[in-house]
């Protein structure tokens, strides 16, 4: 059975270099550096879609929160959803850092959560990409207040970040292909090593 993977971002130019977009950013450069064909919108899923070989991506062409309707379209059951990956950001992690998990809960992303909800289990791989600053001891420095949150989420990346966003963004491409080639062991042991 072929893999789906799903780039979470929201839709539109005003996004596309925003924190919250650096899931779609991620699988934008997979289907870059693989052998994907162009990426056709789909009006069924409203999403933009390519069918590969081992794998299909998807981005979804909604809203971050309402995600999930586009993927329930190509993922229709728990059994199914073995197969899926769905890459986001994280406010929990440092820039720099991915970290792949299986069937945990969504930590508050809306995307995730969106997800859940319309797939109706949590038992499926996630690929997280760091998005905050680096605080003490290599963790995430804290944003509290929902409107700093907001803010920072779908604040644009600042110049002094993208470096490292780069040089991140192609190690989750790389553990996105060893998910699709090797299996979720494979990437979590990449993903998971700094």
């Amino acid at each position: 059975m072929a893999c789906v993977i799903v780039g979470l971002g929201n839709p539109g130019k005003e996004y596309e270099k925003t924190r919250h977009n650096a899931g779609r950013s991620a699988v934008l450069l997979v289907a870059k550096q693989g052998d994907f064909p162009e990426f056709v919108f789909n009006k069924t899923m409203n999403a933009l879609v390519s069918k590969g070989k081992a794998a299909t991506l998807l981005l979804p062409e909604t809203m971050m929160n309402l995600s999930g309707k586009a993927v329930v379209a190509l993922v229709k059951n728990p059994k199914a959803a073995k197969n899926l990956l769905v890459v986001h950001d994280d406010l929990d992690l440092p820039l720099g850092t991915i970290k792949m998990v299986f069937g945990r809960g969504s930590g508050g992303h809306k995307g995730v959560e969106s997800i859940m909800r319309a797939i109706k289990t949590k038992d499926f791989a996630r690929l997280r990409i760091g998005i905050s600053a680096t605080g003490k001891k290599h963790q995430a420095k804290k944003i509290s207040g929902e409107e700093k949150v907001i803010k920072h989420v779908i604040g644009k990346w600042k110049p002094g970040e993208e470096a490292a966003l780069k040089k991140i963004l192609k190690k989750a491409a790389l553990a996105v292909q060893l998910f699709v080639t090797g299996g979720i062991e494979e990437a979590t042991m990449f993903a998971n090593t700094r």
